[in-house]
């Protein structure tokens, strides 16, 4: 399912992003993809935007590939805990139908919410 761009969201502690179909759903309550991840699968399918994998935040300019299970991230007003990286796709999503491969079982991020809050499109996303 496409997710659209809100500007702004809270996330809430233990469960993920306010009014998110997959909110609460265990340990994958928040998920992050780069621009840059995302813009390496455009260029074989340019249809594909911000929200194409699902994504809950999308992020730029910071190495989500540099994270481990455990490290913890300071996103707007929110603390976030990598708790997953990356996502078997079992019945091969659209953007794998149409291109051969996807970008999620590698390159996607799930999080806990360990402190819940705002984030807004622009906050800075650092380790904690």
């Amino acid at each position: 399912m496409i997710k659209h761009e809100i500007g702004e969201g809270t996330l809430i502690e233990g469960i993920g992003l306010e009014g998110d179909a997959h909110a609460g759903f265990m340990h994958r309550q928040v998920s992050l993809i780069s621009m840059e991840d995302i813009r390496t699968m455009m260029a074989k399918l340019p249809n594909l935007v911000p929200g194409s994998f699902a994504e809950n935040l999308t992020t730029e300019g910071f190495d989500l590939g540099q994270l481990k299970i455990g490290d913890r991230l300071k996103v707007g007003e929110t603390l976030l805990e990598v708790s997953q990286i990356g996502k078997e796709c079992h019945s091969h999503c659209e953007v794998f139908k149409q291109t051969g491969e996807c970008i999620m079982p590698k390159k996607g991020i799930f999080t806990k919410v360990i402190k819940g809050g705002k984030v807004r499109s622009g906050d800075t996303i650092e380790f904690a």
